[in-house]
């Protein structure tokens, strides 16, 4: 009768979790993304939409790229103030939950200050060096963990930059290559350059 009532406690306590708990366990219902992302709306904006820097823009997105970019804030891989405190909190089931809802979201890019001879200027190293992996002026990616950079917030994209040249967060082989390619004033026009799209 001992092991009857554990069982039983065991299948009541179950039952009774809460569905976000039940879901951290791997039963119970399907993750609401839409639910869980509410807790990030209030810093990234409705839908993900920033908007100011350097809170960047999140909505419509590339799910593996938030996944990634999760795991690495969970993990402590890149460096953050809020970010690796409160991605400790989710399961990887529902941060999957929350990627596929924002990259179901559009990407809205707002009008931010920029130079305009800058963004101009970074035309030319953008093709020379990121066209390949963030095509059509950043808005399309070689691989899904490959961020949508046209039209994110400038400040957002040069402390990554510095966060990178500092060692403070890691990178791909790949990016690391292109990015030691270019001139620190090839960096800043590209960035004006993303910046700068609509």
């Amino acid at each position: 009768m001992r092991n009857g009532s554990v069982v039983l406690l065991a299948v009541l306590s179950v039952a009774l979790a809460s569905p976000v708990e039940a879901a951290r366990r791997g039963r119970g219902p399907a993750v609401d993304g839409a639910m869980l992302a509410q807790s990030c709306m209030g810093c990234h904006g409705t839908g993900g939409a920033s908007v100011a820097g350097p809170m960047p823009t999140i909505g419509g997105q590339n799910e593996s790229y938030l996944i990634e970019a999760m795991r690495t804030f969970k993990d402590g891989s890149r460096p953050s103030t809020v970010m690796g405190r409160l991605a400790k909190a989710y399961s990887e089931r529902e941060v999957a939950a929350m990627a596929q809802y924002f990259a179901s979201q559009p990407f809205v890019r707002i009008d931010q200050k920029i130079d305009p001879a800058k963004a101009e200027a970074g035309r030319t190293p953008y093709n020379r060096s990121c066209k390949r992996c963030h095509d059509n002026s950043g808005r399309e990616s070689a691989e899904p963990e490959y961020p949508v950079l046209a039209g994110q917030w400038l400040d957002t994209m040069q402390i990554a930059i510095e966060d990178i040249q500092a060692g403070r967060r890691t990178v791909d082989d790949k990016f690391r290559a292109k990015l030691d390619e270019l001139k620190p004033a090839e960096v800043e026009a590209v960035l004006h350059f993303f910046a700068s799209q609509k």
